[in-house]
């Protein structure tokens, strides 16, 4: 009979202890203050990418992690900041693609630098940096931890948004290729998908499409509260407790997810 090794503590389960984390467009929103955040409080060491310097210096301070200037739609850049933490700290144990950019767009009014910009940003900056970050967890021979940040509009359009639903819903489908293709590394790749969370984005997003709709910030807050089950906005610190148990050993045995935390907005 074979004997099971006693269970880990869920202390043990949710450390990350001795861990290197990168999270890239972390200077503000969702990135800093709460993943970049968790991931800190839970033991890691914090790198944060922006091509904000002022903010992600301040950012990395408050933290007590490092910050390095990158943009994620140069693919240069992915191998250039991996290799840079790697070289410092010696392993790369997680990395959080959260840099993102959601210009509000009607299709007939896309042109290809707009396009372009979202695809890059979104899309092909998550895979090289996902790309830069498995090559140094595969060699270290530890595995590791990538989380993509998508939002629910990869699953659902609500207009307006073609560049970006289309950079999101790929993002899930690389986060699922990548899950099967890294999983003999014991690279896990899984994915949090966020409703509508109050963040500088979320306001600047909602003030552009209140003077487009002609109608206010208030009443989009409030028809989009009246639609959501559990009737409020999401807080940044709810989306940092699904990254968070994605990049700890409490989902070791997942892979290839799509973690939707929206209160039940994709239900109705």
């Amino acid at each position: 009979m074979t004997t099971m090794p006693p269970a880990p503590s869920l202390a043990a389960l949710l450390s990350l202890h001795g861990a290197t984390a990168v999270v890239t467009g972390a200077a503000r929103g969702i990135g800093r203050a709460d993943v970049a955040a968790a991931l800190a409080e839970a033991g890691a060491r914090v790198w944060i990418t922006d091509v904000d310097e002022d903010a992600g210096v301040a950012a990395a301070h408050a933290l007590g992690g490092r910050f390095v200037r990158a943009d994620v739609a140069a693919a240069p850049e992915a191998a250039r900041v991996l290799d840079l933490v790697a070289g410092s700290d010696g392993r790369v144990d997680v990395l959080v693609h959260n840099a993102g950019v959601c210009p509000l767009r009607g299709a007939l009014d896309i042109d290809e630098a707009l396009w372009d910009r979202v695809l890059d940003t979104n899309l092909k900056g998550a895979f090289f940096f996902a790309q830069a970050g498995a090559r140094h967890m595969a060699r270290a021979g530890r595995g590791g931890s990538i989380v993509d940040v998508t939002f629910i509009d990869a699953l659902h359009p609500t207009g307006r948004l073609s560049a970006y639903d289309a950079s999101k819903g790929g993002l899930v489908m690389l986060t699922r290729a990548l899950a099967l293709e890294l999983a003999p590394q014991h690279i896990r790749v899984n994915a949090v998908c966020p409703g509508g969370v109050d963040s500088p984005g979320a306001d600047v997003a909602l003030t552009t499409m209140a003077r487009q709709l002609g109608t206010t910030v208030e009443a989009l807050r409030a028809g989009t509260t009246q639609r959501v089950p559990l009737g409020r906005f999401g807080q940044p610190d709810d989306i940092a407790r699904a990254v968070l148990f994605f990049a700890t050993p409490l989902s070791s045995w997942v892979t290839g997810d799509v973690m939707v935390v929206d209160s039940g907005r994709l239900l109705t």
